[in-house]
C-alpha cells in the first residue's frame, strides 16, 4: 500500500494585495514539491492571486495549479473535511463550520497560526507555544524568523545554487532582461523599485539623475508608479515606457510572476522592496537592498524595522552601519533620501560583501516549509 500523503489546508485572506497570497502560494508549492504533501490553498480573492499565477481561472472555485489544489474561500462555506495540518495564515479567522469539522476528527489536526515575519526579540520566546483552543483542538503560534528558535524563512532547496549560477552568467542575465524589453544602459547601476507610495521618492530620483554614475531604474507595475510619473511630469507610465533624466533612465516593467521576480532581483545591483515576500526574496538575492515596510497604526511597524536593522547590520563597520540605517530610515520616513543615498555610496563594496554574507548565514537555518513539516512530525 502506498503511504498516504499528509493533507494540509492553508487559509489566506488577501489583505495587502500580494503579500499574504505571495507567502502562502510559495509555501503551498514548496510543501507539494519538496515534502510530498497534499495541499489545499483556500483564498478569498482570486483576482489578486491571478497576478502571481496567470494560469489561474478566477471563475473556477476549485482547480489544480502546480500540484496545489486552489480553492476559492467563499462566504457561503460548504461542508469540508478538515485536513491533518491546518494553517491560518496571518491570524485569519477560519470558517466556524470548518472549525467544527476539525473538532469532529478522531485525531485532532495540528492547527497553526502562521504569523508575520519579524526580527523582534519576543518572537523566539513565543514561537511554537500553544495559543487558543477550539473545543479540544489546540492552536499553536508559528513565527517565521531570522534566528535559531524561530520558523526560519521560505527558501526552496536549490534556490541559492540557482541564484549563484545565474549571477555568474552575464549572458543569461542579459538574455533574460531582453525578454522583458530591457537593454541595460552601458555602465549603469541596475536598480529595481517595488514600493508603496513614498513622498521621499522624488528626492532619491533627483540625486540619481544628478549623479556621475548612470542608473537604470526598473519599476514593475505597482503602487509607486504614480509617484514616478509625477516626478517625470507625465500623466501615466504604461508598461514598456522608458524615460531618461540626466544620469537616470527609468523603465516600467510588467508585473511578473514570483519566479521571474526572483530573477529580476538577481540581475540588479540594488533592490528596493516592500512587504514580506519580496523582502525575503531580496535577501536571497545577496545584493544591497532597502525595505519599505508596511505601515501600521501607532507606528508599530517601526519597531519591526529597527529590530531587523539591529540584526542585519551586525558585522558592518560603525560608519557603514550608520549609513545603511540612515538609508532605511529615510526611505521609511519619506524624507532625507538624497543625503542618505550619497552616504550609502561611500560604503558600497562593504554593503555588497555584507549582503552576500547575510544571505549565506541565513541559508544555514532550517527553511520555513521544512520547519513546519518537522513541527508536525514532532
Amino acid at each position: 500500500m502506498p503511504e498516504l500523503k499528509t493533507r494540509w489546508d492553508i487559509f489566506c485572506t488577501v489583505v495587502d494585495n500580494y503579500g499574504d497570497i505571495g507567502v502562502t502560494w510559495r509555501l503551498a508549492r514548496q510543501l507539494v514539491a519538496e515534502h510530498s504533501c497534499a495541499v489545499r490553498l483556500w483564498v478569498d480573492d482570486l483576482r489578486a492571486f491571478e497576478r502571481l499565477c496567470p494560469e489561474l481561472d478566477i471563475n473556477v472555485g476549485q482547480q489544480w495549479q502546480q500540484g496545489v489544489q486552489v480553492c476559492q474561500w467563499l462566504a457561503d462555506w460548504q461542508p469540508t473535511e478538515a485536513a491533518d495540518v491546518v494553517i491560518a495564515a496571518f491570524a485569519c479567522q477560519l470558517p466556524g463550520a470548518y472549525m467544527e469539522s476539525m473538532a469532529l476528527r478522531d485525531t485532532p489536526p495540528l492547527w497553526l497560526n502562521l504569523d508575520y515575519l519579524s526580527a523582534e526579540d519576543w518572537i523566539v520566546g513565543c514561537h511554537g507555544l500553544p495559543s487558543v483552543k477550539y473545543k479540544h483542538v489546540q492552536k499553536y503560534f508559528f513565527f517565521p524568523g531570522f534566528e535559531a528558535g524561530t520558523g526560519g524563512l521560505l527558501r526552496e532547496r536549490d534556490l541559492l545554487l540557482r541564484r549563484e549560477q545565474f549571477q555568474a552568467n552575464p549572458q543569461a542575465q542579459r538574455e533574460w532582461l531582453q525578454g522583458l524589453g530591457v537593454e541595460r544602459v552601458e555602465g549603469a547601476r541596475l536598480i529595481s523599485l517595488f514600493a508603496y507610495e513614498n513622498p521621499g521618492l522624488g528626492e532619491w530620483l533627483d540625486v540619481m539623475a544628478g549623479d556621475a554614475q548612470a542608473t537604470h531604474l526598473l519599476v514593475p507595475e505597482g503602487r509607486i508608479l504614480g509617484d514616478v510619473a509625477r516626478w517625470l511630469g507625465v500623466d501615466e507610465l504604461p508598461v514598456g515606457a522608458v524615460q531618461t533624466r540626466g544620469a537616470l533612465t527609468v523603465q516600467v516593467l510588467p508585473f511578473v510572476r514570483q519566479d521571474q521576480y526572483d530573477l529580476l532581483l538577481w540581475c540588479c545591483d540594488f533592490n528596493a522592496v516592500r512587504g514580506e515576500d519580496s523582502f525575503v526574496r531580496a535577501q536571497w538575492a545577496a545584493r544591497p537592498m532597502v525595505w519599505h515596510i508596511y505601515q501600521q497604526e501607532d507606528d508599530v511597524h517601526l519597531d519591526k524595522l529597527e529590530a531587523f536593522l539591529a540584526l542585519y547590520t551586525q558585522g558592518l563597520s560603525p560608519a557603514a552601519k550608520v549609513a545603511l540605517e540612515g538609508l532605511w530610515r529615510a526611505w521609511n520616513s519619506g524624507s532625507g533620501m538624497a543625503s542618505a543615498w550619497i552616504a550609502a555610496q561611500q560604503h558600497w563594496p562593504q554593503l555588497q560583501d555584507h549582503a552576500r554574507s547575510w544571505c549565506l548565514e541565513q541559508g544555514l537555518q532550517t527553511d520555513l516549509a521544512s520547519a513546519l513539516v518537522q513541527f508536525y512530525l514532532n
